[in-house]
């Protein structure tokens, strides 16, 4: 029998990076922005004896093709219809952290439910994070420009500044300099370009469209996308949403809270 591939070609010709690791109901992890499929190494090693646990790298990022374009929201979402499609996958739960959630989001909206049984939002950047008439609490997008200027100049530097936020005063250097590894992966091109869609795309009209399950988490102490900018807005807006707050958790909480995150997720998936 041969070996199946570990490469999905998407519908406009770009080749993405999958893996699986475990048995049972399929979960497909969603990384991060900047980061990539490697990030939920912790999830697959705790949970693969319960779970089928799949995930991809997005375009750009890790062992994936890294294009010139389709950094957009509507792009993202199809490449992960070409890689639900592919593996032909069923009676899914999609589990995204940070920018993951979103493109789960706009995968809903965009391709339908008709695969996805439940979804589970980390720390997610939404419903939208700028500033504008009609959302007074967002950030100004002059704020955003700045940080991206930053990048531009010395980026390993930004990086390893914001390490520490992202995760606990208990953490290990070591754990935190993985970290700050994969992130400096990224092709700096690619990050710009994802985090103008993660601070600019605004889902507020979509999250009420969506129909299936939905299981929020945030921390209060994740200084990346403050909880009151995103968990409670969020939550008010998907219809069948459970929200849970992680009291100290910051914006890595897969990783300084990954037993709790762990017992939610078998519960939430029934496993």
């Amino acid at each position: 029998m041969s070996k199946p591939s570990s490469q999905i070609e998407t519908r406009d010709g770009v080749s993405l990076y999958w893996r699986e690791w475990g048995q049972g109901a399929p979960v497909l992890f969603v990384h991060s922005w900047a980061l990539q499929s490697r990030m939920w190494d912790y999830q697959f090693a705790s949970l693969g004896d319960r779970m089928r646990c799949i995930a991809f790298d997005r375009r750009g990022h890790g062992r994936s093709d890294c294009p010139p374009g389709g950094y957009d929201y509507d792009t993202l979402a199809d490449d992960m219809a070409d890689v639900i499609s592919a593996l032909d996958l069923r009676e899914l739960t999609l589990v995204g952290h940070s920018m993951g959630g979103s493109e789960i989001i706009r995968y809903l909206t965009r391709h339908g439910s008709s695969r996805v049984k439940r979804i589970v939002l980390l720390a997610p950047v939404l419903p939208y994070l700028t500033k504008s008439a009609d959302n007074p609490a967002g950030v100004p997008e002059e704020k955003f420009e700045m940080v991206r200027a930053l990048w531009r100049t010395d980026f390993p530097r930004w990086v390893v500044d914001n390490t520490p936020a992202f995760f606990s005063p208990e953490t290990s250097e070591q754990m935190m300099e993985w970290g700050a590894k994969l992130l400096l992966e990224t092709p700096l091109p690619v990050a710009i370009e994802c985090n103008r869609a993660v601070t600019g795309t605004d889902f507020r009209a979509e999250l009420s469209r969506i129909e299936v399950p939905t299981l929020l988490i945030h921390g209060t102490k994740d200084v990346s996308i403050p909880i009151d900018l995103a968990g409670p807005p969020t939550a008010a807006l998907i219809p069948h949403c459970t929200f849970k707050v992680y009291e100290g958790a910051p914006h890595g909480l897969m990783y300084t809270h990954a037993e709790q995150l762990h017992a939610d997720l078998c519960a939430f998936v029934g496993v």
